[in-house]
């Protein structure tokens, strides 16, 4: 399965383009003069984000040097954190930020962030290139550009990872220490949520969720839209473990098979409802997409 005809779809590389353009031109507005255009790249896309966040935040809070900053740095300082491969901070946890309208905390870029530590620069680095590897390199790329890594933990320890809809591009995520393996399986998951987002908002579908369906990871009826984000997600978390296995060794491949075993189970749960759910997607090639990824994972 050529995984990247899959990911790609111009009208989300025309949706990136397009929001980068106006949040850039938005920055111009409120500065009163002209600010270079980044060159519009996934990274860029993302950035964006943390630039409108910031610069709204400085405006609203009457912090006039906060937003210079950020109309001096539309690449949310970016440029001074990287040198290759995706973006990684590592920030403390106090530091991230709530709001009024979701309770999922979240980080955003600005004067005072520094780069993460050349480890963990260089475990994202490993992660992204092994997604690559393997077939997902042109999702981790385009929707997992900015990497924000919470706590290290063992293996086998409960692992958080999310994104945020007004943060596309960045994902959040614990990490085992030194296992690029696992960091880049829930690279995959995180990039796979956003990718959806974008695609959903590219081809214009309106989600019915009037009908739910029940989630054997989450063991609750979900409305449609997040139903079909967890088997979208955890069907190419499915795929990336599968391919990836044959490579591990010792404890990473124990807990990985005994993880892909409770992947097919709960892909098999969802069967029927799946197809069904489907249909409330009203783009049928991403509609067709989606169905094309379960049943491969379904297949394992």
């Amino acid at each position: 399965m050529d995984l990247s005809t899959v990911f790609r779809m111009p009208a989300i590389h025309d949706l990136h383009q397009a929001k980068t353009r106006r949040i850039h031109h938005a920055l111009v507005r409120g500065a009163g003069r002209d600010i270079p255009i980044p060159e519009p790249t996934a990274a860029a896309y993302a950035l964006a984000h943390h630039v409108l966040e910031g610069a709204e935040h400085a405006a609203h809070t009457n912090d006039p040097d906060t937003f210079a900053w950020y109309t001096e740095h539309p690449d949310a300082g970016a440029a001074d954190l990287a040198p290759a491969g995706p973006l990684t901070v590592a920030p403390d946890e106090a530091n991230l930020i709530t709001s009024s309208i979701s309770d999922t905390p979240y980080y955003v870029l600005g004067p005072t962030t520094q780069a993460a530590a050349e480890h963990l620069h260089k475990l994202t680095l490993e992660s992204a290139s092994l997604a690559a590897e393997h077939g997902f390199g042109e999702l981790v790329d385009a929707h997992a550009p900015l990497v924000c890594l919470l706590t290290g933990k063992p293996l086998g320890s409960p692992l958080r990872s999310w994104t945020i809809s007004r943060m596309p591009g960045t994902v959040f995520l614990d990490y085992v220490p030194d296992n690029p393996v696992m960091v880049a399986r829930d690279l995959v998951h995180e990039a796979g949520h956003n990718w959806l987002n974008d695609a959903l908002t590219a081809t214009g579908c309106e989600i019915d969720n009037t009908q739910t369906f029940y989630s054997p990871w989450k063991k609750t009826h979900r409305p449609a839209y997040g139903f079909l984000h967890g088997c979208w997600s955890f069907s190419l978390v499915a795929l990336y473990v599968a391919a990836v296995l044959p490579t591990t060794g010792d404890e990473t491949h124990t807990f990985l098979t005994a993880y892909l075993d409770r992947q097919r189970t709960q892909l098999r749960i969802v069967t029927g409802d799946h197809e069904t759910a489907l249909q409330t997607i009203t783009d049928a090639t991403l509609r067709a997409r989606l169905r094309t990824v379960y049943r491969h994972a379904l297949a394992l």
